[in-house]
């Protein structure tokens, strides 16, 4: 099992981080109303919608601002990789991460770069991350999850598919405010959900999303992280899952052998639904928010293709001192703007003139 296990070559962990999510927000019941005229349940309260002035770009500057906020005197210029997962990059064929690095002034010496993977894009930034700082290639580098999820018209998807992100710093043990004691990936060719070229809205496999795809690859990375460490579902203070819905995570927690009360902290799809690349790692800053010194968190993620990735980390004392350098992602959430779905649809670019 040691061999599955990606360790790097020097201790490192996570310096500062940051998340932003949209003020706006769509009620699930709204969507309802105009697609079933009100009936039946709906897999999440509300969810957050990127104004006609924000996209993944304004996303990832937003919430990197936040992460070097609480990372303190880090100069930009030392940063020496940024990267952006989403699978909603404003452009094809433009990077997002060399706008994000001039903005936040990492440029010109730095290597930028997108990163896809669905859901799990921002988990495979921070694993490249972690390694690349781990080698000693550089000193910092910042992983960034962030997406303005669309969903098909009258699709299940448009109740959940929301906008939001999260920002890593990456950087030396020392300085870092949670270390990473290791972490692991479960990949196969899984096809639950795709977009092809040229196609506006995402496809899904309907009930093979669950299983074999969401479930099978979470319990599989996470039980293979625990065996690893010798760790288990007791030895943590929390947990985090993406979160496509409210009743996914805490399905696979209970199937793990989490408590409630372990997920509570990350579990934010109620409020801001599925913000794809961010989910787990926007889950992940809402943790970082309350957590204390010597806490264990574990974070396990999932992209459709289909993959996910488990890290395992251990905060320190400097924790306490950073939470407050920045808005905390409940300060996020609780700042709110209710729309409906007309304004929705000219937001989101919906309605073709």
């Amino acid at each position: 099992m040691e061999t599955r296990l990606l360790r790097t070559d020097r201790p490192v962990g996570i310096i500062g981080y940051g998340a932003y999510i949209p003020r706006y927000r769509l009620p699930a019941a709204e969507v309802a109303r105009i697609w079933t005229g009100g009936e039946g349940e709906t897999p999440v309260t509300e969810k957050a919608v990127a104004g006609p002035d924000e996209d993944v770009v304004t996303i990832s500057i937003e919430a990197a601002r936040n992460a070097l906020a609480r990372a303190g005197s880090v100069d930009p210029a030392l940063i020496r990789a940024v990267w952006v997962g989403s699978e909603s990059h404003p452009y094809a064929v433009k990077p997002t991460s060399t706008i994000l690095a001039e903005a936040i002034g990492a440029t010109p010496y730095v290597q930028a770069g997108d990163w896809e993977f669905a859901c799990k894009a921002g988990t495979e930034a921070l694993q490249a991350a972690l390694g690349f700082v781990g080698s000693g290639m550089g000193r910092y580098a910042l992983a960034v999850g962030a997406d303005t999820a669309q969903g098909r018209p009258g699709d299940a998807l448009e109740y959940t598919a929301a906008s939001g992100g999260a920002a890593y710093l990456v950087g030396p043990a020392e300085e870092a405010l949670a270390v990473v004691e290791g972490s692991l990936s479960y990949v196969t060719d899984t096809p639950d959900f795709w977009r092809r070229a040229y196609q506006h809205y995402p496809s899904h496999g309907g009930r093979f999303t669950g299983e074999p795809a969401y479930f099978k690859h979470i319990t599989e990375a996470a039980r293979a992280l625990m065996e690893a460490l010798g760790t288990t579902p007791a030895d943590y203070d929390y947990a985090v899952f993406h979160q496509p819905n409210v009743k996914f995570p805490q399905t696979v927690a209970r199937q793990l052998g989490f408590k409630p009360e372990q997920i509570q902290a990350g579990l934010l799809a109620d409020r801001i639904g599925n913000t794809y690349a961010g989910s787990s790692l926007v889950g992940l800053t809402a943790v970082l928010d309350g957590a204390r010194p010597g806490q264990r968190i574990l974070l396990v993620s999932f992209g459709s293709g289909a993959g996910s990735d488990a890290v395992s980390l251990r905060t320190t004392e400097a924790i306490l001192e950073r939470q407050g350098r920045a808005p905390a992602t409940q300060d996020y959430i609780a700042r709110r703007t209710v729309i409906d779905y007309g304004l929705y649809v000219r937001f989101r670019g919906k309605l073709l003139m």
